[in-house]
């Protein structure tokens, strides 16, 4: 959308954090762009410029600023489809995808044209994909030197850049600065290795109730939650292998931000890392739209996120298992799945983790019988069984932004998956804002019915964001 100018330096003036990360302004008289809540004094209106992402700024010959930092700008929810390409566009970008067969590739994966996808990525940013993901991976680089004790040459290519020298030349072109300017300024005390980030969101943001949701369904040797603090393993594909670790969140209320520690074994995907921990603690959030659409069930928590997840496969997993169970029980089960078919990490792990979550591969692998031997019946061992085939194969992928009637559709061919279960894993999986389960016992409860098309007509009144109807209605109800 264009952006209106009098009303982005109206939010600039005041600071106005429901819109940070929404555009950018480029200030004319010092070459530099900040985010609308940067502490600096407020240019004249006639050196400013707006623009919609970092990357529309930075294509414009304007350098982030150092004080308000534009890499830690909260990411944007996405609703409508052309946003919804954009951000499955983004995530496979932040992901490195551009590195194995530029833009034509990355629009086949998501399923449109490369021309289509140059016409989105205009539209949303401002910029072209490639323009987008340059700027992605300076502003990365810029946070490790900033935030980090990584090696240069570490950071370089950690940052998605294939050699030392261009990513030097590029940064001095672009940021009129050598990396080592950064290092220098970087906080002193941090431990070598160690990866530090602050993500930010748009407050409200109701932390506890987010994770208490995790914390009642975290699978034993897998996560953990204590003391406000969500620590978790994660296992990432990464050029014909899998990097391994784990990450550790807590809560910057004053910053409104949420502090992510990064072990230093996924440094080499830290892009990733990034964008799974954004969609799973749902930092894109905008909660004033949806606090409005939504209305009465609303009122009493309006800071409420759609929990999402880590690990798209993982979470399809915990829909199957978890159908007509108590919470407590799939826990337990997905406990046991996690002890016999995923890998125990080495080295030194927080207390309480232990092994990663099988990957698809893992469990496609395995005979039938073996997913019954740990107390699945037969007809779930089944449909996990073919669930963790078509995903391994790539036949579904369970990403955010995936095209969600496709990938719903393509969920409920296989025999055991029904129209909850697809809802629930488009709502966490592929974090879109529009799922609905109508067929939830809670959410009928919570509204007083029993019939699923009352439940659905209701739910009509809250478009585009029913899923952050679902949560309110289950924390409204127990």
């Amino acid at each position: 959308m264009p952006l209106d100018s009098e009303s982005c330096y109206r939010a600039l003036a005041t600071h106005d954090r429901r819109f940070d990360g929404r555009f950018f302004v480029g200030v004319r008289t010092t070459g530099i762009y900040c985010r609308p809540v940067c502490g600096v004094r407020l240019p004249r209106r006639e050196n400013c410029r707006f623009y919609m992402s970092a990357a529309a700024a930075e294509a414009d010959g304007y350098r982030p600023c150092l004080r308000c930092r534009p890499e830690l700008a909260p990411g944007l929810a996405s609703v409508d489809a052309s946003a919804q390409f954009a951000k499955a566009a983004v995530r496979l970008i932040e992901e490195g995808a551009l590195e194995q067969g530029g833009v034509d590739a990355l629009a086949a994966r998501i399923g449109i044209t490369s021309r289509h996808l140059r016409r989105i990525f205009d539209a949303e940013f401002g910029v072209s994909p490639l323009e987008y993901a340059q700027t992605q991976r300076l502003l990365l680089a810029k946070r490790l030197l900033t935030d980090t004790s990584l090696p240069v040459l570490d950071v370089a290519f950690a940052s998605g850049f294939r050699s030392l020298r261009r990513f030097n030349a590029l940064f001095r072109t672009r940021y009129r600065m050598a990396p080592s300017r950064l290092r220098r300024a970087a906080a002193p005390g941090a431990a070598p290795g160690a990866m530090r980030f602050e993500l930010g969101y748009r407050p409200p943001f109701d932390w506890d109730a987010l994770l208490a949701f995790l914390a009642a369904r975290a699978i034993p040797d897998v996560e953990r939650v204590e003391r406000g603090r969500y620590v978790r393993t994660l296992a990432i594909a990464h050029r014909g292998g899998r990097a391994e670790g784990f990450i550790a969140l807590a809560h910057a209320p004053r910053r409104c931000a949420v502090r992510l520690d990064v072990s230093p074994t996924l440094a080499s995907v830290v892009p990733a890392v990034i964008g799974r921990v954004r969609h799973a603690f749902d930092l894109g959030c905008d909660p004033a739209p949806i606090a409005a659409r939504l209305g009465d069930i609303a009122q009493a928590n309006p800071g409420l996120r759609v929990p999402g997840t880590c690990d798209g496969f993982e979470l399809a997993v915990r829909a199957v298992v978890g159908q007509q169970i108590s919470v407590a029980a799939a826990r337990t089960l997905l406990g046991r799945i996690a002890v016999a078919f995923g890998q125990p990490l080495a080295g030194s792990l927080p207390r309480g983790i232990a092994r990663a979550f099988p990957a698809a591969e893992a469990i496609a692998a395995r005979p039938i019988a073996e997913l019954r031997a740990i107390g699945l019946p037969g007809a779930r061992a089944q449909t996990l069984s073919a669930l963790a085939q078509r995903v391994a194969s790539g036949a579904i992928a369970l990403v955010p932004g995936a095209d969600v009637e496709r990938t719903m559709a393509a969920l409920e061919t296989i025999r055991g998956i029904g129209r909850w279960t697809s809802s629930y894993i488009a709502m966490r999986a592929l974090g879109w804002p529009d799922a609905f389960l109508e067929h939830d016992l809670g959410v009928l409860k919570a509204l007083g019915e029993t019939s699923a098309a009352n439940a659905r007509r209701r739910s009509e009144a809250w478009r585009p964001w029913r899923a952050y109807a679902v949560i309110h209605l289950w924390s409204n109800h127990g």
